[in-house]
C-alpha cells in the first residue's frame, strides 16, 4: 500500500508541475493568442482519471482474467503427489518471500510456462502449464514457482499498472492537445470540436500509444531480470539457470496476448522489434544470472 500511496503522490505531483511549468513558459499564453482555448487542469484531471482508471480496472480483474484466458483451474484441495507438492512449495516459498499464500492454479498448456497476477502481494495468483511440470524437473519447476513468487513480492503487478496509468495519463493529454490545436488553427473550428479534431486525436493517440508503450516494455523487461534474481534466492541460482534453459529449449503456445507479460517465458523479438518485448531474451537472461552468481 506505501508504494501505491507513493507512487500515486509522486504522479499527482508530476501533473501539477507539468501543468504550472505550461503556464510559466507561457503554453496557455501562446494558445490564446492563436484562439486556441484549452483547459489545461481540466484537461490533466480527466487524463488521469482515466489513464490510471482503465489500468487499475484490468488489475483488479486480472485474476478472473487470467482463470478465463488460460483454463486454469485451482487448487483446493490436492488430489496427487503432484498437486500436494505444488501447494507445499508455494506456500514455502511465499513464506520465505514475505508474502500471503496466493491461489496455486494448473492450467492446460503443452508449453512450459507460467505466470503470476493480481492487484495485492496477500492476494495473488500463481499458475503453472501442465506442460511446464510433465516437462521439467521438480528443481526446475520449483525455480520456475521462486521467480513467481518473486514478481508478487516484488510488486510489479502493482507497479507495472501504476507504470500502464502514467503512459496513458500522458498519451490522453498529448493525444488530445495535438487534436485540439490542429482543429483551432488549422481547421479554424471556432466552438466546439470539428471532425479534424477528432481524427488527429485518434491519430495521434495510437501514435503516441506506441511510442510510450517502448516505456512500459523497458520497464517490464527490467522486473523479469529482477524476478529471475528473486527466485535464484530462493531457490538457488543453479536451479533458475537451468530451468531457463528448459525454457529455451521448449517449443509450444504462448499465453494470452493479455498474460504475456506475466509469464516467465515471452517470445524473443529482433532487431528494433526488441524494444516491444515484454521479455528479454532467455539467453540474456541466463546469462546475468550466470554474471552474478559467479
Amino acid at each position: 500500500m506505501k508504494r501505491v500511496l507513493l507512487f500515486l503522490a509522486t504522479n499527482i505531483a508530476v501533473l501539477l508541475v507539468l501543468s504550472i511549468v505550461l503556464r510559466l513558459v507561457g503554453f496557455e499564453g501562446f494558445l490564446a493568442e492563436n484562439g486556441v482555448d484549452l483547459a489545461l487542469p481540466q484537461l490533466l484531471l480527466f487524463a488521469a482519471v482515466f489513464g490510471f482508471g482503465g489500468s487499475f480496472l484490468s488489475l483488479a480483474i486480472s485474476k478472473f482474467i487470467a482463470k478465463r484466458a488460460t483454463g486454469a483451474q485451482v487448487i483446493s484441495e490436492a488430489r496427487n503427489s503432484t498437486e500436494a507438492w505444488l501447494l507445499e512449495t508455494v506456500r514455502q516459498q511465499a513464506q520465505a518471500a514475505g508474502i500471503g499464500m496466493p491461489e496455486v492454479a494448473i492450467f492446460p498448456s503443452s508449453a512450459p510456462n507460467a505466470f503470476a497476477t493480481g492487484a495485492r502481494r496477500d492476494a495473488s495468483l500463481v499458475a503453472v502449464s501442465t506442460g511446464l511440470l510433465e516437462r521439467m524437473e521438480r528443481a526446475e519447476v520449483e525455480a520456475v514457482l521462486a521467480h513467481e513468487i518473486s514478481h508478487v513480492a516484488n510488486g510489479d503487478m502493482v507497479t507495472l499498472a501504476l507504470v500502464q496509468g502514467v503512459v496513458n495519463t500522458f498519451v490522453l493529454v498529448l493525444s488530445r492537445v495535438v487534436g485540439h490545436i490542429i482543429d483551432r488553427v488549422v481547421f479554424r473550428t471556432e466552438e466546439g470540436h470539428g471532425p479534424g479534431f477528432w481524427i488527429v486525436t485518434i491519430v495521434a493517440q495510437i501514435v503516441f500509444g506506441i511510442l510510450a508503450s517502448i516505456i512500459v516494455f523497458w520497464f517490464s523487461r527490467q522486473r523479469e531480470f529482477r524476478a529471475d534474481a528473486g527466485g535464484a534466492r530462493l531457490a538457488g541460482a543453479p536451479n533458475m539457470i537451468a530451468a531457463l534453459e528448459r525454457l529455451r529449449r521448449g517449443s509450444g503456445e504462448p499465453l494470452p496476448e493479455a498474460l504475456r507479460a506475466f509469464g516467465i517465458s515471452g517470445g524473443g523479438r529482433a532487431n528494433w522489434m526488441r524494444l516491444f518485448a515484454s521479455h528479454p531474451p532467455l539467453e540474456e537472461r541466463i546469462d546475468r544470472l550466470r554474471r552474478h552468481s559467479a
